[in-house]
């Protein structure tokens, strides 16, 4: 599958120190010279605003998904290539997959990790088979893996679901690795019941 667009979830915050921030735009900056569109959650503030600002400066598209509700709490990004506001959570996270050639996890919290997980659980379920990875800032996300790892080890996910999550420390490894991407059709389920 050639992408063309890439969603990225991210903090409505912008995290504590620099690393972060200058995570986003380097990723940012690299979607908009291979010419791939940014799909992500709509707001102006935290990595968000970020990301969706180092792609424009760069002169990339961006595509922002956001609901009615949040549009004042996020205080939604209205210099995007195309804003598009849905009535719930539930459909922006529908529409942002729909959208989306693929996924990548930046730091983040709660929500980030709501979507992402989502989208791991619906590969495993195979509902799609586009690639999902982590940009991994500064070992952000190592326990995060450690988790994933021990629920493996424990027999909750299989081994070759856990092979589907790209990890990569920068933007260029990470999107090379989505070009390489073969997905997988298997049973979610170890053990059938």
């Amino acid at each position: 599958m050639k992408l063309k667009r890439l969603c990225v979830f991210c903090g409505s915050n912008p995290g504590r120190g620099e690393k972060y921030r200058a995570a986003a735009v380097a990723l940012g900056h690299v979607l908009a010279a291979r010419g791939l569109e940014l799909v992500y959650g709509g707001g102006k503030v935290g990595l968000m605003g970020t990301i969706a600002d180092a792609v424009l400066e760069r002169g990339g598209r961006v595509i922002g998904v956001i609901p009615r509700d949040l549009v004042k709490k996020e205080l939604a990004h209205r210099g995007l290539t195309d804003l598009r506001i849905v009535g719930s959570m539930h459909e922006r996270k529908a529409l942002m997959a729909r959208l989306s050639d693929g996924f990548i996890a930046l730091p983040g919290g709660f929500g980030t990790l709501d979507e992402f997980c989502e989208i791991l659980t619906w590969a495993q379920l195979g509902l799609h088979r586009k690639p999902s990875g982590i940009l991994d800032v500064a070992g952000y996300f190592n326990h995060f893996l450690k988790f994933v790892d021990h629920s493996v080890a424990q027999g909750f996910v299989r081994r070759e679901h856990r092979d589907q999550l790209l990890v990569a420390r920068a933007p260029h490894a990470l999107l090379d690795a989505f070009a390489r991407h073969k997905p997988v059709h298997l049973d979610k389920w170890l053990k059938k019941p």
